[in-house]
């Protein structure tokens, strides 16, 4: 049964509105905290009880919420929430109870409150070691070290600007105007560039994070993406990868 709710999210207009949906889903149900850092979490969890979930936004206001599982015990199911970072999405969709991309949505969110009232969810330990696990420091790709002439050439990846998909074969534009092929996929590329320096635009582009110039609104709630030194590529971000897009680049 859910009747103690504890929000960790250290934006007003987005615990607002998480107070409203669990206020229409579960009226009877009791919000214990809203907390916004790390240090108040970690307080709260020192004198409190579990609560029945907690509601937990990925970056607060002094860090990641990450940080708290090394200084308390959170045996609780957590929901995740975020607005960015592909790879912790991924890595909380197998640890976690589940995740919620913001804006919340109130059918996600009672979605995920059935799955911790369900027999199975009540009986499943959230895995939070395997969670900090995934979540470690990655060593990306730096280089590529490519067939040249009779022997080899490298290419940094800070000379990339972007990969495409071109008749199944992958190319990578550089900063100064030259391409090259590349031998792997853009599903292998993005297991193997850095998240924060990378984005997977579309099933076309990946582009790096320093060759993106300006957005365009486009139309259906898409985003034209301007990039540096080619402003005539057309790079178009779907609606919903907008605002992860967004974040990205905001971060």
């Amino acid at each position: 049964m859910i009747d103690r709710i504890l929000i960790i999210e250290d934006e007003k207009l987005n615990s607002d509105r998480l107070l409203r949906f669990i206020d229409q889903l579960y009226p009877k149900s009791i919000v214990v905290g809203v907390l916004k850092s790390v240090a108040e979490c970690v307080a709260w969890f020192t004198t409190n009880e579990q609560p029945s979930v907690v509601l937990m936004d990925v970056r607060l206001s002094d860090g990641l919420c990450f940080s708290i599982f090394e200084q308390v015990k959170v045996s609780c199911p957590i929901i995740f929430t975020t607005a960015y970072d592909e790879y912790a999405l991924k890595a909380f969709k197998v640890n976690s109870v589940d995740y919620l991309l913001k804006p919340v949505d109130q059918d996600e969110l009672k979605t995920a409150f059935a799955k911790i009232e369900s027999q199975a969810a009540t009986t499943q330990l959230l895995n939070l070691d395997g969670l900090l696990q995934a979540l470690k420091p990655t060593e990306y790709r730096g280089r590529f070290l490519l067939p040249y002439k009779d022997g080899y050439k490298t290419i940094r990846i800070d000379d990339i600007l972007y990969f495409y998909s071109e008749l199944k074969i992958t190319k990578a534009k550089l900063q100064d105007g030259k391409e090259e092929t590349i031998p792997y996929t853009l599903e292998e590329l993005e297991q193997q560039l850095n998240p924060k320096l990378f984005f997977r635009a579309n099933r076309q582009f990946i582009v790096h994070i320093d060759a993106v110039v300006q957005l365009h609104n486009h139309f259906n709630g898409k985003l034209k993406v301007e990039i540096k030194k080619n402003p005539k590529i057309e790079l178009v971000v779907s609606r919903d990868k907008a605002n992860l897009f967004k974040a990205w680049l905001n971060f």
